[in-house]
Formats: structure tokens, C-alpha cells, sequence
């Protein structure tokens, strides 16, 4: 049921975001809800993220100074100077746009956005697409009327502020979502092997040095059925593309692919890193992994964004410290030398996967601008503001089999 059919009434919404894909991923995700329900829809973001691809053609970016902080505190004055600036900004386009809720996604275009936002008395949601609470969301979640989360358990989530949270998901781009309808490719003991290499926007050199003499230190009956699709940075192709020769491995090599979703479809094991977008990718589809979380992450985020997918059967984590071929080429084998084995942890990832994220997430931004709450999860008791607003119970039994957070569970 689309908000229209519900109030007859189209609403504006700000998002904002960083830069970076894994805030405007679900942020595009969420633009795109919003704009079929009939509502208009404005981002906030910075220069990398007003011009990056993917970004829906009736989404208009507004660029707004957000200052960063650093370690160094000799540079905080000119960051803060820069989020009041960002913060009068935004304050000018809310008197324009009108808003009914401003949604931030984290990262540090989205401060100055929020601090206008609870300055102004707006409704406020921050989304978070890690396991572990961002930088910006901590010091904005006292201040929001609601928390969704993407994972049951988030650890930094100071316990006071567990009534505010809602688990939903992290909204993937469409196409990826449609693949959830198809079955996971047919692997048997003579087919072909079918392992997606990606190390994130920018590649990783660690997984061009370790993949290629990990796969070929695998027993010759399984080494002889690989076909390898892996992203490189654009310096390593040619070293990696004649390691791949050397070991007689077919392989497809690129700095950047363009079908992606096509690629993890046909996949049968996924190796990379262990960003929020990617394991909500291979959650939504239904794809095992081989996780190397990025060890500079902050707080080791992607290290604990690994740990739902890992405890349920569905991913194998290794510290990159330990990534190497020996071990890599173990886990493969523990994972693929089985045919049913390999399915089993599709399964079990598919199982992890929340793909009504970007509906529930849309449910929750409609329902903080009067529109009834239908079935978002709420993790702990409902804001004030949520609360006056969100009249109808929860009807949705399948989200409910999915359990709620209890505040115990919730990091400190």
C-alpha cells in the first residue's frame, strides 16, 4: 500500500550522506521507495557524492560544507567552522524544501543536515549500515527521534538509547534485489567453480596478491573447474592477470564492472571485503563468502559486520593478517569440496538477508510525518514523536519471527 493510497498526501524528504557508496547505496535505495510512493525527494551530501554513478535522476544534490575531524585537533576550528556553515545552509533550503523528516545516513555531510534538523524541531531518523554505531551517528543519536539499524545487535549503541531503535535492514539497489527470486546456481562435482573476487570501490591489493596462488594451491579437481571474475586496481592487472596464466586459471580481470549484480548472480563464492553494502548484497541474494574485513576499518566495523553472516553458517571470516594462499585455499575446500556444502551456506546467508529493508526504512520516515507505522521492527519502545504517530500494531508475522533486540544485547 503506497503512502497515497494511505493519506492522499505527497511529502518532502531530505536524505543526507557521505560521499562514500555505502552511505548513498541505501540512501538511493531509500530515494527510490519514497519517490514510487508518490513523495518528493532532496539528498544532502558532499562533491563526491553529488556527481558518483547510480544516483536516480530525479534526486537533486545539494552540496553543503561538512568539516572533518581528525585526530589533530589543531584542524577541529576549521571543521567546526565548516558544520556551522553546512548547519545555516541547511536550515535556508528545510524553510524552502519544507521537509516532513530529514534522514541521515551517516558520514560527515550528514552532521551539519541533522544538527539544522533537531535545531529546527524537524523529525530526524539516522540510519545505520554497520554492525558497529558510525562517528556521526553516535553524536547524533541523543538527539534523533529514531535509530534503524541494520543488524539486531549494534555495538557503540549507548543502552539509554535503545527505545529509539527499529531494525530494518540495509536497503540494496533494486536489481540486486530481484535476483532473490532466483535459485542459487547449480554447482556439482564436475561444473564449473564460479568465484567473484571484489576488494571494494577502490579494489585491494592484498586480494590480488593472495587469491591467484591461493585458487591454485587447491587439489587438482577442483583448481581445473575454477572460473574467476576479480576486480583489481587498475596498477595491478597485469601482474595479476600473469599469475593467473601461470597457474593455467581462466580469469576475468577489470577495475570496475559495470554489471555487478549479473556477476553475483552467476556466483557461486564471493571473496572480499566486508562492507555493510556487500553483505547486504550477499544476504539479499543468497551467496557464501570467504570475508577479509579491511583491518584500518573504524572500530573494526567490518570485522563485526561479518559476525551474523559467519555465526549463521553463511561466510567464513579471515583477519588479513592470516589471509594467506595456504589458508585461503583451506576454507575454500572446506566450503566447496562438497557440492552441498557450498549450497548449504547459500542457504544460510539467504536466511540472513532483510530485503524489505528499503520498504521498512520508508515505513518508518512516512511514519515520523503522520502516517501510520504498519510493520517496522521496533527493537525497543517507540520514540515520543513515533509514538504519537505510529497508531497501528505491528500485523506482519514474518518480521516478527525475525525476534526484537533486547536492550541487554544492545553495546555500550
Amino acid at each position: 500500500m503506497t503512502s497515497e493510497t494511505r493519506t492522499g498526501a505527497s511529502r518532502h524528504y531530505v536524505l543526507a550522506a557521505g560521499g562514500t557508496g555505502g552511505h548513498l547505496i541505501p540512501a538511493f535505495a531509500l530515494a527510490v521507495e519514497l519517490h514510487a510512493r508518490g513523495h518528493h525527494v532532496a539528498l544532502i551530501t558532499d562533491d563526491r557524492g553529488a556527481n558518483i554513478p547510480g544516483k536516480p535522476d530525479f534526486l537533486t544534490a545539494h552540496v553543503l560544507p561538512a568539516g572533518r575531524f581528525g585526530k589533530n585537533p589543531l584542524g577541529w576550528p576549521k571543521g567546526m567552522a565548516a558544520v556551522v556553515e553546512g548547519r545555516r545552509m541547511a536550515l535556508r533550503l528545510f524553510d524552502a524544501f519544507e521537509p516532513s523528516a530529514i534522514i541521515g545516513f551517516g558520514g560527515y555531510p550528514a552532521l551539519p543536515a541533522l544538527l539544522a534538523a533537531t535545531s529546527a524541531g524537524l523529525p530526524s531518523v539516522i540510519h545505520e549500515q554497520n554492525a558497529v554505531l558510525g562517528r556521526v551517528n553516535r553524536l547524533l543519536s541523543g538527539r534523533v527521534d529514531a535509530i534503524a539499524t541494520s543488524y539486531a545487535k549494534v555495538d557503540r549503541l549507548k543502552p539509554r538509547h535503545a527505545a529509539k531503535l527499529h531494525l530494518t535492514g540495509n536497503p540494496v539497489r533494486p536489481e540486486v534485489l530481484t535476483l532473490r527470486e532466483q535459485d542459487f546456481p547449480a554447482f556439482t562435482e564436475e561444473g564449473l567453480l564460479r568465484v567473484l573476487v571484489t576488494g571494494g570501490s577502490q579494489g585491494a591489493r592484498v586480494l590480488s596478491e593472495v587469491v591467484p596462488d591461493g585458487l591454485a594451491m587447491l587439489p587438482p579437481a577442483l583448481r581445473q573447474r575454477l572460473q574467476v571474475t576479480q576486480q583489481c586496481r587498475a596498477e595491478d592487472l597485469d601482474s595479476v592477470r600473469q599469475r593467473y596464466a601461470e597457474h593455467d586459471i581462466p580469469a576475468e580481470l577489470g577495475t570496475y564492472f559495470e554489471d555487478m549484480h549479473e556477476r553475483l548472480a552467476d556466483a557461486h563464492l564471493f571473496i572480499g571485503r566486508a562492507g555493510a553494502s556487500t553483505i547486504a548484497e550477499l544476504t539479499a541474494v543468497g551467496r557464501p563468502a570467504i570475508l577479509i574485513p579491511l583491518p584500518i576499518a573504524t572500530d573494526d566495523h567490518q570485522a563485526v559486520n561479518t559476525r551474523e553472516m559467519v555465526k549463521a553458517g553463511g561466510a567464513r571470516m579471515i583477519r588479513q593478517d592470516a589471509f594467506q594462499p595456504k589458508e585461503l585455499a583451506k576454507q575454500i575446500q572446506a566450503m566447496a569440496m562438497n557440492p552441498g556444502s557450498l549450497a548449504n551456506a547459500a542457504h544460510c546467508a539467504f536466511n540472513c538477508g532483510r530485503p524489505d529493508a528499503a520498504k521498512d526504512l520508508a515505513d518508518l520516515v512516512e511514519s515520523m510525518s503522520g502516517i501510520d507505522l504498519m510493520d517496522v521492527i521496533r527493537v525497543g519502545e517507540a520514540s515520543p514523536r513515533v509514538a504519537q504517530t505510529a497508531a497501528r500494531p505491528q500485523t506482519s508475522t514474518r518480521k516478527a519471527a525475525r525476534g526484537m533486540v533486547a536492550e541487554d544485547q544492545v553495546g555500550a
